[in-house]
C-alpha cells in the first residue's frame, strides 16, 4: 500500500531487565518491557497526576540483543525506534486466541539508543551511544517465540 507508514518512536525506561530467549532458529531475540510517562495538574483538585504506558519490545538483530544484554538494565532511559505489530497465539490451556502488540527491532529503519541515566552502570563515553541495527534480519516473526 503507498502512502502508509508504521514507525514507532519511544522515549522511556526499561521497568525490567532485559530478557534474552533463543528462538528455535537457535538465533537469541531480546524482549524489553518500556515504560513511558505522562503527567499534568488536575485542574480542579491542583493536584498532580501521572499515567504509565507500558510498550513490549522486541530486538532480533544478535549484535543488537548482545549489546542489550550487556548494557541495559532496569531503569535505563533508552529510545527506540520500530515498527509496530500484533502477534497471534492460541493459549494452550484455554483454547483461546491470544493478542500481543510489540515495537520490534528489525531491519535498517530501527533503532535503539542508550539515554544513559537511571541504573546504567556505563561510563560518560558510552552514553548516548546510537546502536543502528544494520543487518538484514529476516522479516517473519517465527511463530515459537517465547513468550
Amino acid at each position: 500500500m503507498s502512502g502508509s507508514l508504521n514507525k514507532v518512536l519511544l522515549i522511556g525506561r526499561l521497568g525490567a531487565d532485559p530478557e534474552i530467549k533463543q528462538m528455535v532458529n537457535g538465533k537469541s531475540v531480546a524482549r524489553l518491557s518500556l515504560a513511558t510517562s505522562q503527567s499534568w495538574k488536575d485542574k480542579n483538585s491542583g493536584e498532580k497526576k501521572e499515567k504509565t504506558e507500558w510498550h513490549r519490545i522486541v530486538v532480533f538483530n544478535e549484535g543488537l540483543v548482545n549489546v542489550v544484554q550487556q548494557y541495559l538494565k532496569k531503569g535505563a532511559q533508552i529510545y527506540v525506534e520500530g515498527q509496530l505489530t500484533t502477534r497471534k497465539w492460541k493459549d494452550e490451556q484455554t483454547g483461546t486466541d491470544k493478542y500481543s502488540t510489540e515495537i520490534i527491532i528489525q531491519g535498517y529503519n530501527s533503532s535503539l539508543t542508550m539515554l544513559g541515566g537511571g541504573n546504567n552502570q556505563m561510563s560518560n563515553n558510552q552514553n548516548n551511544q546510537t546502536l543502528e541495527e544494520t543487518s538484514q534480519a529476516s522479516s517473519e516473526l517465527d511463530d515459537d517465540i517465547p513468550f
